[in-house]
């Protein structure tokens, strides 16, 4: 639709008095819109305040041509709601910053901001923040100084230079003249606004909001920016107060902060302005249900809950965050859709409100003919037609924030009794625990201060509300004394449980989920003990979708915060890592994806973290010693890292090498031959992935598969590393060529080492001596590496070694087909070639995937308890475990026969 503007003066002239004597007092202006030019006429508002002689006055007589442009603009439909935001939250970042200029200099005249910091600054927040000002509003800034770079005279104190800047800046926006008033600045939002200065040195406002702020504190900041005077540190600010903003663990007990919140703002709306609470004369747009405050808290709700986690969430503007929201799976796309609309809508007919009289109004009108002129001022038929569409939009709205709000409402404000002694025996003994007595004494000592974690009333209230469900699921897991000493040592570790009880509380679904993997996983227990926050992926949409393409598991590593130093770099990407293949850990005990599956993800995602952090360990070894020209580092993966299938316990095998003539140096300030420069390189992104750090280790990386072996150093360089593959190498190290592969460097530099590799692999050989080598080796392997019990599929005679043996002997021996680095596709191309049995196939297939559940379920091989027995079923795609047992000495049994027909001996498999 076109924009009206003649439609839109009219309007103005006959139903908003303060915009009818705007226009009556700036012609030209009006000319402007009159004619249409909308460019031109916000042009000359900003320009109207230039021939102003004082800052006051200037920004006064801009405010009213920009009041003027932008509202004539709105009614005619040519400037969008955003713009329109957009432009007023502009002119308050503007206004601001003359303002503390105004203030600096009236007790430093020569001050220069461009030539000098201002040491002052202004962080915008609420819709100011958001970029989302309204029509007529105050503005709610944090003012704070550093009392180093503040300019002043010699003779005073920071602290209250500090205040006279703040008083000046109040002063210059607020006060009211002939000509009006700039902005209404309310400093209440500042950091314990009753007792402190109006401006507040930065250290004392970061000590509170690390140790002392509240949770409405939190929200507030989600929206904040540094807006005025010295943007720099207003933006090392909040990147330092980030953790305090943007917690890393769900938090669900933002829901209960908020929904009390939201109920004594409803109560205050009702009371206090005697508002009507559904549409009508006296509703409040803002407050009122289902009006703007609550669409903003539903998005904020969100944010506090996930936006540790998902930083894509981290946006200011309420209607970007909806979409954001929607996008990551965390809402429903319709009512994302249907919220956002209706945010719009409510705020157009806020700025109807507020263009009137120029007054800061969120409430209809209280007669009949004010709503009248409301509406007809919207460019709607009348009062009765304005009144319809908020009572749908605000019915719609309420409903959805209720749904989202008032069931959690009271959670954490509610004291949970806790039963007596008698009482709890009673109820664990109706649970079926086999002695309730004793545990109920053990429960009794976590309640009675044994367990830090649970020693405040909040956290003791948080866990009674899932004390019932808990011990429930506890009772029903697969081994319920495990899973309760699992979560003993849980709690133990823990410094504080809330947020843990609320997750639980808020999703009941992963209470069981909980006890079942304390029961059966003990890797997966450890790594929870650990960190309790791995339960948080659990509740997104994808817990239980395959991670993606190598590429795809770089860029989410990459993705570290602003101003992240090289040691940040290492616990995030530990962090990101360990909820990934936590994740992959509960696929496997829940039974939703194929083992070989979850195999391949854990490759993908090593291969993910390899890359960064290796790119994070260069970057960091150039800063002090350049780099060295012509050449760069390359990672070679063998064994099952090379394959491309890990377990939940596999190490990496890797090979660190190096491009390019060996006796250069590098060019930084403190250069190193080449050989000298790797090995250090080398050492430092070994480190970088297995060396423990606050987040935990990572890997265990293996690099004795390289050419100097087990002592030497630890990188070569690619023409030594080829000239020993040809010249020196044994049997077996051609053996683990096989399932070589480029993880790391540059795609020429990867692909000249994986043409080393194949003409390696495929030089003519000597065919006895090849199956002489690879006997003896095996002979050797089975003395010194026996099978450590029924389950160990890799070790065990018929199990993935000799498979691996058989694979590797026919791809030497006939120097081509088959040569692929997955054991699995591998054996597929060679029985294609006719070169070994088809049902190698399924032995492959069938082995694997009990290695990869097995290192979860049974870790030290031995037979695990029935319900672990029964996991391991499930994962493995068996209907019992007698037709799994069956089907392992099938696999062995083929295995032993491809042995046979490879090597003309039989094997005892034992089986």
């Amino acid at each position: 639709m076109s924009a009206d503007w003649t439609s839109a003066i009219a309007r103005a002239r006959a139903h908003a008095p303060y915009l009818a004597g705007l226009l009556d007092r700036q012609p030209a202006l009006a000319e402007l819109l009159a004619a249409g030019d909308g460019a031109g006429a916000l042009a000359f508002a900003r320009a109207a305040g230039k021939t102003a002689g004082d800052t006051p006055s200037a920004l006064r007589r801009e405010k009213h041509a920009l009041a003027l442009a932008i509202a004539i603009g709105d009614l005619a439909g040519a400037f969008p709601l955003l713009d329109v935001t957009a432009a007023l939250s502009a002119f308050a970042d503007r206004a601001l910053d003359a303002a503390i200029v105004e203030g600096i200099r009236r007790r430093a005249p020569d001050f220069d901001p461009a030539q000098a910091s201002t040491g002052f600054l202004a962080l915008a927040l609420g819709k100011h923040g958001a970029g989302e000002l309204n029509y007529s509003s105050d503005i709610d800034p944090i003012l704070l100084f550093d009392p180093v770079l503040l300019p002043r005279r010699e003779r005073d104190e920071p602290g209250e230079a500090a205040q006279r800047v703040a008083r000046t800046v109040v002063e210059t926006l607020s006060r009211v003249d002939h000509e009006g008033y700039v902005f209404r600045v309310d400093l209440r939002l500042r950091p314990a606004s009753e007792v402190s200065p109006l401006a507040i040195s930065v250290d004392a406002a970061l000590t509170h909001y690390e140790s002392s702020a509240l949770t409405w504190e939190r929200a507030a900041f989600i929206r904040a920016r540094a807006c005025a005077g010295d943007i720099a540190a207003g933006e090392a600010f909040l990147a330092a107060i980030r953790p305090f903003v943007w917690r890393r663990s769900l938090d669900f007990g933002a829901i209960a902060e908020i929904g009390r919140l939201t109920a004594q703002i409803r109560a205050s709306t009702y009371t206090r302005t005697g508002g009507n609470k559904v549409v009508g004369p006296g509703f409040d747009l803002k407050k009122g249900r289902g009006g703007i405050r609550e669409v903003e808290f539903y998005a904020q709700t969100h944010q506090l809950i996930h936006g540790g986690r998902h930083p894509g969430l981290r946006l200011r503007g309420t209607r970007a965050t909806l979409d954001a929201l929607a996008a990551a799976g965390l809402v429903p796309a319709e009512e994302a859709q249907l919220l956002g609309e209706s945010y719009d809508r409510l705020r157009t007919v806020e700025h109807r409100l507020q263009m009137i009289q120029d007054q800061q109004t969120h409430s209809l009108p209280r007669t009949d003919e004010a709503i009248e002129a409301v509406a007809r001022l919207d460019g709607l038929p009348g009062g009765q037609a304005l009144l319809d569409e908020l009572t749908a939009i605000t019915e719609a709205v309420g409903a959805r924030y209720d749904a989202l709000i008032m069931a959690n409402a009271t959670r954490g404000g509610v004291q949970v009794a806790v039963p007596d002694q008698t009482s709890l025996t009673e109820e664990l003994e109706a649970l079926g625990f086999a002695d309730p007595a004793a545990l109920s004494e053990r429960i009794g000592g976590w309640l009675g201060g044994k367990v830090r974690a649970l020693r405040s009333d909040a956290a003791r209230n948080a866990f009674g509300a899932i004390r019932r469900d808990l011990l429930a699921a506890f009772a029903a897991a697969p081994d319920p004394e495990r899973a309760l000493a699992r979560w003993e040592e849980l709690l133990g570790n823990l410094p504080s449980a809330i947020n843990l009880f609320n997750l639980l509380e808020a999703r009941p679904a992963l209470i069981e989920q909980l006890a079942r993997i304390l029961g059966l996983a003990p890797p997966l227990a450890d790594a929870l003990a650990r960190r309790a926050d791995l339960l948080d992926p659990l509740i997104d949409a994808t817990a239980f979708a395959l991670p993606g393409t190598v590429e795809e598991l770089v860029a989410q590593l990459f993705h570290f915060e602003p101003g992240d130093d090289y040691e940040r770099k290492l616990d995030a990407v530990r962090r990101k890592v360990g909820e990934m293949r936590f994740k992959l850990g509960v696929q496997l005990i829940e039974g939703v994806n194929d083992p070989i599956d979850i195999g391949h993800a854990l490759a993908r995602t090593a291969e993910a973290a390899l890359v960064v952090l290796t790119d994070a360990a260069v970057e960091e070894f150039r800063a002090s010693h350049g780099k060295v020209p012509d050449s760069e580092m390359l990672v070679l993966g063998l064994g099952r890292m090379g394959g491309g299938v890990l377990t939940h316990a596999s190490d990496l095998d890797l090979i660190y090498l190096f491009s390019g003539d060996f006796r250069t140096e590098s060019d930084g300030r403190r250069p190193l031959g080449a050989t000298h420069y790797y090995n250090r390189l080398s050492q430092r992104a070994i480190s970088a992935l297995s060396v423990a750090t606050a987040q935990g280790a990572l890997f265990e990386v293996d690099t004795r598969l390289r050419p100097s072996g087990e002592q030497g150093p630890p990188a070569a360089s690619l023409e030594s590393f080829e000239r020993y593959q040809r010249e020196q190498a044994w049997t077996w190290e051609h053996m683990a060529l096989c399932r070589a592969r480029p993880l790391y460097g540059s795609t020429k530099g990867r692909a000249a080492l994986a043409t080393i590799v194949h003409a390696v692999l495929t030089e003519p050989r000597e065919v006895e001596k090849l199956r002489a080598d690879v006997l003896e080796m095996r002979t050797k392997m089975a003395q010194h590496k026996p099978a450590k019990g029924p389950l160990d599929v890799k070790l065990a005679r018929g199990g993935l070694v000799d498979l691996e043996f058989i694979v590797h002997f026919v791809q030497l021996r006939e120097r081509g087909p088959g040569l692929d680095p997955d054991l699995g596709e591998a054996v597929r191309a060679l029985v294609i070639a006719g070169l070994v049995p088809e049902p190698l196939v399924a032995a492959h297939d069938a082995l694997t995937r009990l290695l990869v559940a097995g290192r979860l379920l049974a870790p030290d091989a031995q037979v695990p308890g029935a319900a672990a027995c029964m996991a391991l079923v499930r994962a493995c795609g068996y209907e019992d475990w007698e037709t799994l047992e069956r089907g392992l000495a099938e696999a062995r049994a083929h295995v032993a026969a491809a042995w046979h027909e490879a090597f003309g001996e039989t094997l005892e498999t034992d089986s």
